[in-house]
């Protein structure tokens, strides 16, 4: 009796030192939330402040990775509104002061002593998704928005709420434990994806015409504010050690058209990263993702446009 007591005795410890462990070293047990939204799909749920593997993440009150913001911008202030997916947000393998509005904002100040670059951003989402994003908050007074795309935002589909609360990557709760997470994201099989999500992904139709025409209205709801509109798109890392695809070519040199057509101001980081980059992977995180380096290439080459026009 004694040694059943002992053991289990060592076994309640050692759970909890691991508990405590995860937490502390990971950030496993405390994930960031997600909520659903009927028109923008999902936004990260609001007032977030959270450190996973290392690196410190904040949501502010508009579900963006920033601080707190003032709902009126100071009149000395340049305010710049980035938004994009998962490469403006920078996950949880990007610190909070690594990101490319932060980036961008360090680059700026140099320039101009009171600088705010917010960042409206989440994992996966498209022209479609910052669309509805900016129909219901606005640009914050901004008097620039730069919109980040990637290669495969121009194949995007309609934005849906359908992963929130389902998706692995799209919590909304808390789980349990820090053990719990962990035995959930990496040991358990991923569940199959829903008939509905399915249903969403494989619907065929104009995808790119589709995405192009989100970006027609954001620019126009960018000119209605009388701010200044950049269009900003990054490659696979893929693109740069090989060549587009085929279909990704003609996206692009749609894409491209579309720009000159509408007179939009467009950096396309495939064209940049291939003349100077020698090694791509020097500025990837992964296959698409940028790495703290590849942000502050990009934000430098963002950051002189806006100092030069």
């Amino acid at each position: 009796m004694k040694l059943v007591l002992l053991t289990g005795g060592i076994l309640i410890v050692g759970l909890i030192f691991l508990e405590v462990f995860l937490r502390s070293a990971f950030g496993f047990g405390n994930p960031l939330l997600y909520v659903s939204d009927r028109q923008i799909g999902y936004l990260l749920a609001p007032n977030q402040n959270v450190r996973r593997f290392g690196n410190r993440i904040q949501i502010n009150e508009y579900s963006m990775r920033s601080g707190t913001i003032a709902a009126t911008r100071p009149d000395s202030t340049l305010r710049v509104l980035m938004i994009g997916d998962s490469i403006v947000n920078g996950g949880w393998w990007t610190d909070q002061k690594d990101t490319l509005s932060e980036t961008l904002a360090t680059y700026l100040t140099a320039f101009k002593p009171s600088v705010e670059v917010l960042n409206a951003s989440a994992n996966s989402w498209s022209p479609r998704n910052e669309l509805a994003y900016l129909q219901r908050f606005g640009l914050f007074q901004s008097q620039i928005l730069v919109l980040v795309i990637n290669t495969d935002d121009l194949f995007a589909t309609a934005p849906t709420s359908l992963s929130v609360g389902h998706d692995r990557n799209y919590p909304d709760r808390k789980p349990p434990s820090a053990l719990a997470e962990v035995i959930s994201r990496y040991l358990l099989p991923t569940p199959p994806m829903s008939d509905a999500l399915k249903a969403v992904q494989t619907k065929g139709g104009d995808r790119v015409g589709i995405i192009l025409d989100a970006i027609r209205q954001i620019d126009h709801l960018t000119r209605q504010n009388k701010a200044r509109f950049l269009l900003v798109m990054t490659p696979l890392l893929r693109e740069l050690e090989q060549a587009p695809r085929d279909y990704e070519l003609v996206a692009r040199q749609r894409l491209s058209a579309f720009a000159q057509i509408e007179s939009i101001q467009y950096i396309d980081f495939l064209t940049v990263f291939n003349a100077e980059i020698k090694t791509p992977k020097d500025v990837y995180h992964d296959h698409i993702h940028l790495n703290p380096i590849g942000n502050e290439r990009v934000s430098e080459l963002i950051g002189k446009t806006i100092q030069e026009s």
